[in-house]
This record gives structure tokens, sequence and C-alpha cells, in this order.
């Protein structure tokens, strides 16, 4: 993987992490930089645990699959592509924005399930990541550094921006991750051929 696609899919994964930060944003009353850098640390650190663990769960499996772990790859990556985009097109429910009004306080506890829920996606970019000749520790900490700065920015800035900026970057991070699973898909296809 390129440098330049390590970063996108950092930035890919942090983009569900930023729209949750932007709600939790929306919810204070005044962010402050502190809690939202503690918000970020939290995420982030979160997220670059969760790749590592997904591949090495996707490493345990790789001398079954190398035949086909390409398409492996382009099937997990696309699959979450479009249930972000999906997730990103879909309106908030009542009871999503009465929760976001009801977490005001935004203890260690209820941002570290957020975060541990929107990453999920990383940790299944990690089993795609085992099937592919790629450094883990660069791209779990380039993917916990983008949630940090990305979680930290949406705290700060959801007061002002709420839910609409939001649901956009979600969509963009899927589209972010389909394409790099159809480069995977390609650049195997084209190196077998």
């Amino acid at each position: 993987m390129s440098p330049i696609s390590i970063l996108l899919v950092g930035f890919a994964m942090s983009t569900d992490a930023f729209a949750a930060a932007i709600g939790k944003g929306a919810a204070m009353r005044r962010p402050r930089l502190p809690d939202a850098l503690r918000a970020g640390l939290i995420f982030g650190a979160i997220e670059a645990i969760t790749p590592l663990v997904g591949w090495l769960l996707g490493r345990a499996a790789s001398q079954y699959v190398q035949a086909f772990d390409h398409w492996i790859a382009f099937v997990l990556l696309g699959a979450l592509g479009v249930h972000m985009i999906v997730a990103g097109l879909r309106p908030d429910t009542e009871e999503e924005t009465q929760e976001a009004d009801d977490n005001r306080h935004h203890r260690f506890w209820t941002l570290a399930a957020t975060g541990l829920a929107t990453s999920i996606d990383a940790a299944a970019v990690g089993v795609s990541l085992a099937f592919l000749d790629v450094h883990i520790g660069v791209v779990a900490l380039v993917i916990g550094l983008c949630t940090l700065v990305m979680v930290t920015l949406g705290i700060m800035l959801g007061r002002v921006l709420g839910a609409l900026v939001g649901k956009r970057a979600e969509i963009v991070g899927g589209a972010i991750l389909i394409v790099i699973g159809a480069g995977i898909l390609y650049e195997h296809l084209s190196g077998a051929a």
C-alpha cells in the first residue's frame, strides 16, 4: 500500500468517528479544547487498536485464503463503504437525537463505548489488510492519529456544524473505502495477468 492509500484509509476510518463527534459536540453546551482532545485521544486509541485485532484474526486465517485474499479485501472494504454511505444517507431517528441530548456529560465510558462502536469497521479493515503486504503498525498509527484529529475537530465544530456535515463525512468515507477496495482488486488482478 502506498503512503497516500494508508492516509486515505486513516481518513476513511475516522469519518464515522468524526460524525459521532459532531453529534457529541452539538450536544455539549460549550465544548472546550481539553474536552475535545480527551475525546479525540479516547477515540483515537480505540480506533488504532481495533485494526490490530482484526489484522491478527486475518493473519490467523491467511494461509487458508491466499489465492483469493484480494477478493476478501475488496468485498470487506466495499461492504463497509456501502454501509457507511447508507448510514450517511439515512435520516437521524428521534431516539438518536434524544440520546445525543441525554449524554451531555460525556464521561469516559460513554466516549469509549461510542469509540468502540465506530471502530468496528477498522477491525474489518484490519482483517482485509492481513492479506496484503502492509505494515499494520503504521496503518494503525495513521488511523489512530487521523481519528484523534477528526474527533477533536468534530467536537469543536459540532456546535456550529450540526449533524448535516457529519452525515456527509460518513458518505465520503464510505466512498473512499470502496475506491481503495477496487484499487486493491485491480492491482492484484492486473499483477496476476
